[in-house]
């Protein structure tokens, strides 16, 4: 079984989402579709930022889908949009400093395994840097980081039991549709939020699923 944030379709391990074929089956959490939904909560809580940047890794090539739909939002929004790359940790200190100089107003994280490993680095340079950021999984704003939208991990965990039970009693992966998610996390740290200066909107914390103080 397996667990991915692109298309398993395009990336060649099932024939379709509602019938795998083969001898596999697993989740996706279609990181790539989400980008305008964090852009979405970004101008909600962030109205008057003008310049915006992405920070991705070029090594992984489904940061190109992820980073296009993000930028296709923020021009949508007539808003400039700055792309930063990094792949490895020196790459990542390096990208907030030219945030810096770019006078950057927001930071959105494009969904990567490395930056998943960096979790502690980044959300202490985003709040050395006092940067602003949105992120992709709750993981980050649980540290320390300012805000995430994205798939809950943890329903998506429990669906994927319910395969193994499945398939223990004698089903076939082939025969599982791909589990895509059904429940979608805001997560705000308020005491990061107060520490960046900023006023979260009531209508922002309403929809939180959970808030952090």
């Amino acid at each position: 079984m397996f667990i991915i944030g692109d298309d398993p379709v395009v990336s060649g391990l099932v024939a379709s989402l509602n019938r795998p074929g083969g001898n596999v089956t697993g989740a996706t959490i279609i990181a790539s579709e989400l980008g305008p939904k964090r852009v979405e909560v970004m101008f909600e809580l962030l109205p008057h930022v003008s310049a915006v940047a992405m920070l991705l890794n070029p090594n992984n090539p489904q940061s190109a889908i992820d980073s296009g739909n993000t930028q296709e939002a923020l021009r949508a929004k007539r808003k400039e949009a700055h792309v930063l790359h990094a792949s490895n940790p020196q790459e990542i200190d390096a990208a907030f400093t030219a945030l810096s100089e770019l006078k950057i107003g927001a930071l959105l994280l494009i969904p990567d395994p490395l930056f998943q490993s960096s979790r502690a680095q980044i959300v202490a340079l985003a709040a050395r840097h006092s940067v602003p950021t949105i992120y992709y999984t709750r993981t980050y704003p649980t540290s320390g980081g300012l805000v995430s939208y994205g798939a809950s991990f943890a329903e998506m965990y429990r669906q994927m039991g319910g395969y193994v039970g499945k398939i223990i009693k004698g089903a076939k992966p082939s025969d599982l549709p791909v589990l895509q998610p059904s429940k979608f996390e805001l997560v705000i740290n308020l005491k990061t939020a107060k520490a960046l200066g900023l006023n979260v909107p009531p209508s922002l914390l309403s929809r939180a699923d959970e808030v952090i103080e």
